[in-house]
């Protein structure tokens, strides 16, 4: 047998390195991708580089594993860093780019930025062009499909909850949003409000029409005996929630896996109006405001979606009609006393409004510093 020489043994080492490269080397960190396989951003907190150049360890959180993503944030520190201040964490969710993006630049950019923190979730599978830039740009999550009449749009929220608890120790108070949602305060006015209150601001509404209807989408009695109809809540989609609930609704499993199942009858599937105010009603009615600062107006609803301002009805006069509206108050805990201790808790304020069109957004950029902002 002929003996290999020195140029055969270096043509094989050269032949081989790649597949060692590629055995070797793992991502450092977790892509968003849309439709076409292209990546839209980095994940918004990468795992911390070690002193080793190349590492085969696998990442120690699998973040599109929800199972995981909640059974780690479930278990996170419930309490502020010493000296830190109060975040907030707004939690954009979207199917679609963000139409207001420009207001809400101006409204973070005004405050200092140890207050807040800023997460997206966004369908992979929609075409964001041009991609999240500004104050949103890396502030994407790993992010999965959100559809109407499923349990995905609460799936979402959950996703979000999770990831700004693991990312920051000091959010304080976690604040659901659309696309369609715009600032009807200063980031100060808000800000003071969410950080004064110890309880959530979430609509937990009983004995509503329709209630049975989305207590038995899912098939009679597919409830039962978790959530009876007598412990069914009906509640907006957008919610302020400290701390504690949002560990209470990423550790939740019982609960959860009621909702968590597709609806047979699909047109009163609503699980994100739902879900979270059945859990707080169930788990902590005592620790939660009973009414969402998010204001829409059902008046000429259409196909389950609330009237959406148009950019001729823009002006100063809605912005202070929206303030001047009081939020409806529904079920807080207390067997419908109306005690003093209820009726003080009955004067908050709307801070956000929904639903806008997109071509809202020149005028509400004109009246933004002079009315929007001005308290």
């Amino acid at each position: 047998m002929l003996s290999p020489t020195p140029l055969c043994l270096f043509c094989a080492l050269l032949l081989c390195l790649p597949l060692a490269v590629i055995i070797t080397i793992t991502s450092p960190t977790t892509t968003v991708h849309d439709g076409s396989g292209h990546n839209l951003v980095p994940d918004l907190d990468p795992p911390p580089k070690t002193q080793q150049r190349f590492s085969s360890k696998p990442l120690p959180l699998p973040l599109h594993d929800d199972d995981s993503l909640f059974r780690v944030a479930s278990r996170v520190n419930s309490k502020l860093p010493p000296g830190s201040p109060k975040k907030i964490a707004f939690l954009f969710l979207t199917i679609s780019p963000l139409p207001f993006a420009p207001l809400w630049e101006l409204y973070f950019n005004q405050t200092p930025k140890d207050l807040f923190n800023i997460y997206v979730h966004a369908d992979p599978s929609y075409p964001y062009d041009p991609p999240f830039s500004g104050v949103f740009a890396h502030r994407v999550i790993p992010s999965k499909p959100a559809l109407r009449f499923t349990p995905t749009l609460a799936s979402a929220a959950r996703r979000l909850l999770a990831h700004a608890l693991l990312h920051d120790r000091s959010n304080y108070m976690f604040v659901l949003l659309s696309a369609s949602c715009i600032p009807i305060h200063s980031f100060d006015f808000t800000y003071k409000t969410l950080t004064r209150s110890k309880k959530s601001f979430i609509e937990i509404l009983n004995n509503e029409v329709g209630s049975y209807d989305r207590w038995a989408a899912r098939g009679k009695d597919s409830m039962l005996p978790e959530v009876t109809l007598e412990d069914f809540r009906i509640g907006s989609q957008f919610w302020s929630l400290t701390r504690k609930h949002a560990k209470l609704v990423v550790g939740d499993e019982v609960i959860w896996a009621k909702f968590n199942q597709p609806c047979v009858v699909w047109d009163t599937c609503y699980p994100e109006e739902n879900y979270f105010p059945t859990l707080i009603h169930m788990r902590d009615p005592r620790g939660a405001v009973p009414a969402t600062l998010t204001h829409v107006d059902w008046n000429g609803s259409f196909d389950g979606h609330p009237r959406m301002y148009v950019e001729s009805e823009i002006g100063p006069q809605l912005i202070s009609r929206l303030r001047k509206d009081q939020p409806r108050y529904g079920d807080d805990g207390t067997n419908g006393s109306d005690s003093p201790a209820t009726k003080q808790r009955r004067g908050f304020p709307f801070l956000f409004a929904r639903k806008f069109s997109p071509e809202s957004i020149q005028p509400l950029l004109r009246i933004a510093n002079v009315v929007v902002f001005k308290d």
